[in-house]
């Protein structure tokens, strides 16, 4: 393997899309971006698949862009591969979760951004770096970013491009959790285990509802029934839908 590359490993219910340029430390390339959004649609299609993971290879996240091609990543702005692999993660229907170790910077940060949920380990750290290398982060990007830290914590985050340890992340808004670098894929594990496990119906609409969808959400009644039946009788509920 020459140029990285993007793979899915399975464990159950739960897909690690895992970022694999260990002699990079997990840089993306133009042709890892690219492949982002076909493995995402995949998985979006297979319903054995209720949450995905989104890692790194070799104990670190992702050091951004290939510099080697950022000229290409960066060049067509709103329309670049980066965008649409952030975009197309954003708008995976299933729970998403960043499993965040070493170093997670510039194009690493988008993808961690566009999660639902971000757990680090302790020693990580963070970065979005454009504005050392004179590049312009796009639009959507940006504001996804503002919504998740507030504008005052961008700016900063942005005008500077200094890298920030966990706990900082945290204390932003950056992370949800952090936990000690030896439990963090025992903790993303179990929490994608114990969310594979709920209602997916009642998870997916929820995720499409914090997200800000308008549109109709299906309230399947046999789920409900189901979930009610099982809490009574003090079981696990065996969902009928996946």
């Amino acid at each position: 393997m020459t140029g990285g590359e993007i793979r899915v490993d399975h464990d159950g219910a739960v897909a690690t899309l895992l970022i694999d340029n260990p002699g990079k430390r997990n840089a993306l390339t133009a042709a890892m971006w690219r492949a982002v959004p076909h493995l995402l649609s995949d998985l979006a299609a297979d319903p054995a698949v209720k949450v995905v993971v989104v890692a790194g290879a070799g104990g670190t996240f992702c050091a951004g862009a290939d510099l080697g091609d950022a000229t290409a990543i960066a060049a067509d702005g709103e329309d670049s591969v980066a965008v649409h692999a952030e975009q197309a993660l954003a708008a995976f229907p299933k729970p998403t979760i960043a499993r965040i170790d070493g170093f997670c910077v510039g194009g690493g940060c988008q993808l961690a951004v566009a999660c639902d949920l971000r757990f680090a380990a302790s020693d990580s750290r963070f970065g979005i770096t454009p504005a050392k290398l004179g590049i312009v982060y796009p639009r959507s990007t940006t504001r996804r970013l503002v919504a998740l830290v507030g504008p005052a914590r961008a700016k900063l985050l942005l005008f500077t491009g200094d890298l920030i340890d966990a706990p900082s992340a945290e204390r932003i808004g950056l992370v949800d959790t952090v936990v000690d670098p030896d439990t963090l894929a025992a903790s993303v594990r179990a929490t994608a285990a114990t969310i594979a496990g709920r209602s997916q119906v009642s998870v997916r609409a929820a995720k499409a509802i914090v997200d800000g969808w308008d549109g109709p959400v299906r309230q399947d009644l046999t789920e409900v029934a189901e979930g009610i039946a099982a809490f009574k009788a003090r079981r696990a509920p065996a969902w009928p839908s996946g």
